[in-house]
């Protein structure tokens, strides 16, 4: 375990925590109202010196019906999952379980590529595995509907709804727009943070891939966050940095997401894609997205993504980017 990841957690655990928060409203921005009290005590500022990840290029595994075999060969491509995860690690999975959607409906994270992740961190040697999020819709029913709760929990993960009193304020040095945020504790106290987002259509941000899914560990009215949105969310991802980022492509919702119903918005694309840097990620889930729907598409073309590499938080160039393609029977 880093000295760094020892600091940050002790810093942060030795706060006070945040106050109480109203529940998230069905909308589309997953608003909440900020605790006025909470909102007024000075943020934490995290550990200068901060862990990051090694640069492991991208790993996309494609071709297989099971998503579990994706995720596994991606993995192993790239050294296995113990370059991430040590013995008595605590592990947070971080996937999108935002919309009252069934798997095929391809709102949320597939359950079967939430389930390799965590059979993968607790073989590597994890003391614990922790699965939540902060869901736009009634936590009880998507948990459920999206197959996760039951998925992550057959592989042995903790499973269970976010606590409002551990939303703390927490400082953005870097931030152009935000200067400060309420974020979940849980997740940046944690030794392992791996995102594990869906690529999917999204009416505001064009698409949802890993950066925008670490929305989902943030408190307050994140309703504001999209105003000057692409600058926000490139501001929240310089503090909030995953150690690993799986981007689940197996189905791809390719229009009316975030939460559209229809399958022919639906396309089984059969893919994941795995990687230490979030820009070449997301840059990554753009291109193959744009393949998917027929268009030239790129990081380039996603404000957030492009100010995120303007930001110095990874690289936009996929040329300038290690890949491994794996086809997987």
């Amino acid at each position: 375990m880093s000295e760094d990841r020892f600091d940050r957690r002790s810093f942060l655990r030795n706060m006070a925590l945040a106050g109480l928060a109203a529940a998230c409203p069905e909308l589309i921005g997953c608003g909440r109202e900020q605790d006025k009290a909470a909102s007024q005590a000075a943020p934490v500022t995290l550990s200068s010196h901060r862990h990051v990840p090694k640069d492991i290029g991208l790993a996309i595994a494609s071709g297989s019906n099971d998503p579990k075999q994706l995720v596994t060969a991606a993995v192993e491509a790239v050294g296995g999952m113990g370059q991430f995860v040590s013995s008595g690690d605590i592990v947070v999975v971080k996937p999108n379980i935002a919309w009252s959607r069934t798997p095929e409906q391809a709102a949320n994270t597939n359950p079967l590529v939430v389930e390799a992740v965590v059979e993968m961190c607790l073989q590597a040697g994890a003391k614990r595995v922790k699965v939540f999020d902060s869901p736009c819709n009634p936590a009880r029913r998507t948990y459920t509907m999206s197959g996760i709760q039951e998925a992550a929990s057959r592989a042995g993960a903790e499973v269970y709804y976010v606590d409002e009193r551990k939303f703390q304020e927490v400082a953005i040095p870097q931030g152009q727009k935000v200067k400060s945020w309420k974020m979940y504790t849980e997740a940046l106290d944690a030794d392992v943070l791996i995102n594990v987002p869906i690529l999917k259509h999204h009416s505001l941000a064009r698409l949802t891939m890993g950066m925008k899914n670490l929305m989902g560990l943030l408190g307050g009215n994140r309703e504001s966050i999209h105003i000057h949105f692409d600058q926000k969310l490139a501001d929240i991802n310089s503090v909030i940095r995953p150690d690993l980022t799986i981007l689940d492509a197996f189905r791809v919702l390719k229009a009316h997401g975030p939460n559209s119903g229809t399958s022919e918005d639906v396309e089984l694309a059969r893919q994941v894609v795995i990687g230490t840097d979030p820009i070449a990620v997301d840059s990554y889930g753009a291109l193959l997205f744009g393949r998917i729907i027929g268009q030239e598409l790129s990081g380039q073309d996603l404000g957030y993504v492009r100010i995120g590499h303007d930001m110095g938080l990874g690289q936009i160039d996929l040329d300038k980017v290690e890949q491994k393609h794996i086809q997987v029977a």
